[in-house]
């Protein structure tokens, strides 16, 4: 296999951006994560990766639960804030506003829309593991004009050097 052709490729799946949170025993997970689909109608499932040796992993495991913010269009800098470990502090994490949604995750007040998700399944293979989690509440702040997708986050609205995958 052509390694550049495996990374052009790869690259040309779109992304949208999401903030991934859970709390477990004392411990508050948030992490900027892309590859996120929707794999079921009936029950409502979700997939997500998420870096098999991070600390959000092992408190969404503990957890049982996650929620997922969708950013929205002009919120590159919420997406690059938790590129990196933030606390929680009260009704802050990482500097953004958050309440606790039904499931125990923080949700962003910010993110235009949010799904909280209990873990039906947590695939272990590589060096991301899929976490399967089936929607029990969906929230949105605000009806997008138009279509749906056209108001979230993507990939490329992060700069020409931010790339995921190959």
């Amino acid at each position: 296999m052509d390694a550049d052709h495996k990374k052009t490729a790869l690259r040309m799946i779109p992304y949208g951006i999401y903030v991934l949170t859970a709390e477990a025993n004392g411990q508050t997970a948030a992490a900027t994560v892309n590859w996120v689909t929707q794999t079921s109608f009936n029950p409502p499932l979700v997939a997500v990766a998420v870096k098999a040796d991070s600390g959000a992993r092992s408190i969404v495991e503990a957890a049982g639960s996650f929620a997922l913010n969708v950013l929205g269009k002009g919120q590159q800098g919420t997406a690059f804030g938790f590129f990196k470990t933030v606390e929680r502090d009260g009704a802050m994490l990482g500097g953004e506003k958050v309440r606790n949604g039904s499931s125990g995750a923080p949700i962003l007040e910010s993110a235009p829309a949010s799904v909280e998700c209990k873990v039906a399944e947590i695939v272990s293979r590589g060096d991301h593991h899929i976490v399967i989690g089936e929607v029990v509440d969906a929230n949105v702040a605000k009806q997008p004009d138009g279509r749906a997708d056209d108001a979230t986050l993507h990939m490329r609205d992060l700069g020409d050097k931010v790339f995921y995958g190959g």
